[in-house]
């Protein structure tokens, strides 16, 4: 929110975009009470903007909220007319779900005219801080405000909609996807592989498309936000380095619901309990990175003779806070190989500090000096409050 705030003192366009449904309307709504306001998820006032820009902009002065930009692209060019002439901050904020469609007219048109920000689904942090929410209930639940709002939404029901929402509005209106049950297939293919390395092909083969068409959907699915993926650190430290990235979940109830679990004790006896952990903390991070308007530095690490690192984030050049992420609440010495192999391709200067996110309910040292720490992922003492 202060993100928000400080962008709108400061551009007089701020261009707020994430996931549908992960609360942009309301927080533009409550930050800014008293901008007027206009959707173009409303055909008549797309029409009105389309047909008509100089009219529109009459009848709806500045500060202006325009929700759902992407269904107005021609806009674009009206806004860089107008805030040519008048460079004031804090004229209009533009919002959208359609991330591919809303930057490439912010690209063409607004370059240096605006700020861009990202919403995210829910943080873990946020919930807990009012409402007690543990990390079980967050994972099985998911981050989606309206989820926790109203406790009464059925969570299978709801993400169920959603699922056959996104996919009849954006998919088949973007992509002109011929075939959604191939789709609806690719979206739990792809939740299989959260965490692991992606290969377009071996997706492909599962699900029965071409590698162009899994590269295609995962773009579409990357650019409306519901997943990322976390590139592999790989500047020279003497060995051959993997160069594959790991897909993620944004939100981990959509994620657990994509997996087909009926009930949360499923979700820790079952093999994928530990692809869900890491998915849960390495999108925790991202979220508190882009909380803050800033772009996470953030990689994995990987050597092709199997050392590893699940997080780094890099504080300078070859320096590094390092996270593994284990679903145990002991960690043994094992766990910490990792760590030592980072230290000995780059030099043990180039790790600051270290944290293993595993299921402890209390912070506690891994090393002399407290340079390596076993944290949970949230609390006072937990991971999230211990990132740089």
């Amino acid at each position: 929110m202060s993100c928000l705030r400080r962008a709108w003192e400061q551009f007089p366009i701020v261009v707020l975009t994430g996931m549908r449904q992960a609360g942009k309307t309301s927080l533009v709504r409550r930050v800014f009470p008293d901008a007027n306001y206009v959707s173009f998820d409303i055909p008549r006032d797309a029409e009105h903007a389309r047909l008509d820009y100089e009219d529109f902009i009459a009848s709806h002065s500045s500060p202006l909220i325009m929700d759902e930009i992407q269904y107005v692209p021609e806009i674009f060019r009206h806004l860089k007319y107008v805030v040519d002439r008048d460079r004031r901050s804090g004229l209009y904020v533009l919002t959208g779900s359609q991330d591919f469609l809303l930057m490439s007219g912010v690209a063409e048109s607004l370059a240096g005219r605006c700020a861009v920000l990202s919403l995210s689904t829910l943080s873990l942090s946020e919930l807990t801080s009012v409402g007690g929410v543990d990390t079980d209930a967050f994972c099985w639940r998911g981050g989606f405000p309206e989820l926790w709002q109203r406790s009464e939404l059925d969570r299978d029901l709801w993400y169920g909609s959603y699922v056959a929402t996104y996919l009849e509005r954006d998919v088949r209106n973007i992509l002109n996807v011929s075939s959604l049950r191939d789709f609806d297939r690719f979206l739990r293919a792809l939740a299989l592989r959260a965490g692991r390395l992606l290969s377009y092909s071996d997706l492909a083969r599962d699900v029965g498309i071409t590698p162009n068409t899994a590269k295609n959907w995962i773009s579409l699915l990357a650019a409306s936000r519901q997943v990322f993926l976390l590139e592999p650190y790989h500047r020279n430290a003497g060995k051959r380095l993997v160069k594959t990235p790991k897909i993620y979940f944004t939100d981990p109830g959509l994620l657990v619901y994509l997996l087909g679990f009926q009930e949360w004790s499923a979700v820790v006896q079952n093999a994928a309990w530990g692809a869900v952990w890491e998915n849960l903390v390495v999108s925790e991070v991202f979220k508190y990175f882009l909380n803050q308007g800033k772009r996470p530095p953030c990689w994995f690490w990987r050597t092709q003779q199997g050392d590893e690192m699940d997080l780094l984030i890099e504080t300078g050049p070859q320096q590094f806070f390092a996270v593994e992420c284990k679903t145990a609440a002991r960690v043994e010495s094992r766990d910490l190989k990792g760590f030592q192999a980072l230290e000995k391709a780059y030099g043990e200067k180039s790790l600051q500090k270290g944290a293993v996110a595993c299921r402890t309910k209390r912070s506690y040292p891994l090393s002399e000096g407290g340079r390596l720490k076993a944290l949970p992922l949230n609390g006072r003492s937990g991971l999230l409050n211990w990132l740089p």
